[in-house]
């Protein structure tokens, strides 16, 4: 990248400028945390604000270089090796230093000592590590994983995986045995005894899982307008990691709206989001995410003008979601990312950002921004020609008026003279989602009539109505839910 458009871009995770060589310990700060994390860049002799190169003076460089040097060498541990040269832009001079990830972290102060003295990167600024983070740099320095390490609380032949036995049997049509609990690296033998890896506690319904890892669930939930003040809806889900994706993705395809088109001769339906991106989203957040960081859970969040998604853990540091398209690996939790793929939950390594870059090309009204919050990873999908709920349900008032087909138009007209059960139905599933049952009860039919499945296949049709579970038309669970336009037609009838 050009050296102007790199002095465009706002200081990151792997990114920082200054204006003069920082005093006392803020150069090796920053060098640390790079170290730490994915590497960096550094470039000395540009003003942050207003951002402008102001060079520094050329009889100085090399003097200022070895200085550098000096600095790095004697106030960091272990040894870092920076790259160092000189940038030229237009008369100006500047200190680029390069800092790569390394392979002996913890890095930290000399004069602080590994405990007070370790700093990461988190967005733009240097953090002082705490316990847990400095154990997760200790991890990567031994190249082992959280989810790879041995909980000694009780064998693995009394931890209770049944469920996750019959669902992965379900899955892969395989047994889950000594042998292959082995493979996988859910089980360890230690002293002749097998014991479970923090992944198989995570995968378990046992006690283990709910008291070593209360945390390891998603909460969920539906906000009224914008903001946090109101819940429509919430939903804490609290099963073995296997299960709540699904769950997850359900929770969030109740509360958008799918909506029809049509095309040619043919009426076609369109989420108003994404919702392959957004379910490779929640299960990258369950697959991906620090198990290791007690107390947090992954939030999906669902407002009026936007959906979001946090996940505990910044992002690995080699991913970058600025290059969705090409092709990127690093799993954090390298046991459980395996057995993921081997459920179907993932698809091949590397997949998924293009799979999510690839279907936001198909929503160009849908804006996808990414960041790092604190110590979570955070995923937003925004509307971006969001208008207020009463604005909305005007202009598509507005625009059914004007684009009713020759039946639908019809049915308007019936119902204004005398509501049926068409509208009915309508009226009933504005309060609650209901079943099949449930609908002809409230409508007092003794059983579900012909009559009354024609007309939801016909609201159907028209896009008035539509599955709480949509993926899956014949799920035990299944009810019917009125849809944005449908509730704009209960307003034009009564108009």
């Amino acid at each position: 990248m050009h050296i102007n458009e790199i002095l465009k871009k706002p200081e990151g995770r792997r990114l920082e400028f200054k204006e003069t060589i920082p005093t006392q310990l803020g150069l090796p700060k920053t060098v640390i945390a790079f170290a730490n994390d994915a590497g960096g860049e550094i470039y000395i002799g540009v003003r942050d604000n207003p951002r402008e190169a102001v060079g520094l003076p050329e009889d100085k460089l090399v003097e200022l270089e070895e200085q550098i040097g000096d600095i790095i060498y004697d106030c960091c541990y272990p040894v870092i090796l920076p790259d160092i040269s000189f940038v030229r832009v237009e008369d100006k001079y500047l200190i680029k230093i390069i800092i790569y990830r390394g392979n002996m972290p913890p890095y930290f102060l000399k004069e602080k000592g590994k405990t007070n003295g370790t700093y990461n990167r988190i967005g733009s600024a240097n953090r002082l590590a705490d316990a847990s983070m400095i154990e997760e740099l200790e991890r990567k320095k031994r190249n082992i994983s959280f989810d790879s390490e041995l909980a000694f609380d009780k064998p693995a032949a009394e931890l209770d995986i049944n469920e996750f036995k019959s669902f992965f049997h379900e899955k892969t049509g395989e047994e889950l045995n000594t042998q292959s609990l082995k493979k996988l690296e859910l089980i360890k033998e230690y002293q002749g005894i097998f014991y479970p890896t923090n992944a198989l506690i995570l995968f378990s319904d046992d006690e283990l899982r709910n008291s070593h890892f209360y945390f390891a669930k998603v909460e969920c939930a539906r906000f009224k307008g914008i903001g946090t003040e109101e819940f429509i809806d919430q939903k804490s889900i609290r099963c073995n990691i296997a299960l709540q994706a699904e769950e997850a993705y359900n929770f969030v395809l109740r509360h958008i709206d799918k909506g029809a088109f049509v095309e040619g001769v043919y009426t076609q339906s369109r989420w108003e989001y994404p919702v392959k991106a957004l379910r490779e989203v929640i299960r990258n957040a369950i697959v991906h995410r620090d198990y290791s960081l007690a107390g947090k859970d992954i939030k999906v969040a669902i407002y009026d003008d936007m959906i979001e998604v946090t996940s505990p853990g910044l992002l690995p540091p080699s991913i970058d979601y600025d290059a969705m398209e090409d092709r990127q690996s690093d799993a954090r939790n390298r046991v459980i990312a395996p057995v993921f793929k081997l459920l179907g939950i993932i698809d091949q390594w590397g997949n998924g950002l293009k799979l999510i870059a690839d279907e936001l090309k198909a929503y160009p009204e849908i804006e996808f921004r990414w960041k790092e919050i604190g110590l979570s990873f955070q995923v937003q999908f925004i509307k971006r020609n969001y208008k207020s709920e009463k604005e909305s349900r005007q202009e598509l008032g507005q625009e059914l008026g004007q684009e009713l087909g020759q039946e639908l138009r019809q049915e308007l007209g019936q119902e204004r003279k005398e509501k049926t059960i068409f509208t009915f139905i309508l009226i009933h599933l504005q309060q609650k989602s209901l079943s099949r049952s449930e609908l002809a009860k409230a409508l007092g039919l003794k059983t579900i009539s012909g009559h009354l499945n024609r007309t939801i296949t016909k609201l159907q049709e028209h896009g008035l109505i539509d599955f709480t579970i949509p993926d899956k038309p014949n799920h035990p669970d299944q009810k019917f839910r009125v849809t944005e336009r449908g509730i704009v037609f209960i307003q034009l009838v009564e108009k």
